[in-house]
């Protein structure tokens, strides 16, 4: 399951789809909205992304996982458009039959996801102006 969304995602959704019988542990992670940003105070933000392109890193980001770390399942969620304090913006989850896997796994694809995913995100802060970051491709 490699997608991106406009809707809030389904974190249920995400982890059925990494469940295996042959794993020992399901690691979520999700990636929410906060209030600060430093010393700034957020009041929203706004993703975008080049859909096409963000699908097949995303979905080599996924093999390069299964592989390296002997993952059952991989799945990645992105979210686009306008959220809110609290909100998703991204759902990783993986399955494996141990948890040191699982959790080099999960911070390896949420890293490598932000580094080389063409996805902005638009910071909206409390005094009204806008920041566009990007801290990768």
């Amino acid at each position: 399951m490699i997608t991106i969304v406009r809707d809030p995602i389904d974190n249920n959704a995400v982890i059925r789809a990494v469940s295996s019988h042959q794993a020992g542990a399901v690691l979520l992670f999700l990636g929410t909205t906060r209030q600060f940003t430093g010393e700034k105070e957020t009041t929203a933000l706004d993703y975008d992304c080049y859909e096409e392109m963000a699908l097949k890193q995303m979905t080599r980001l996924a093999e390069q996982a299964k592989e390296k770390w002997q993952l059952q399942g991989v799945a990645m969620t992105h979210r686009v458009g306008h959220l809110e304090l609290g909100e998703a913006s991204v759902a990783i989850a993986v399955s494996s039959a141990h948890r040191e896997a699982a959790f080099e796994a999960g911070k390896w694809l949420i890293d490598t996801l932000k580094e080389v995913v063409p996805i902005w995100k638009k910071e909206n802060w409390s005094d009204g102006t806008t920041e566009w970051v990007h801290h990768g491709c």
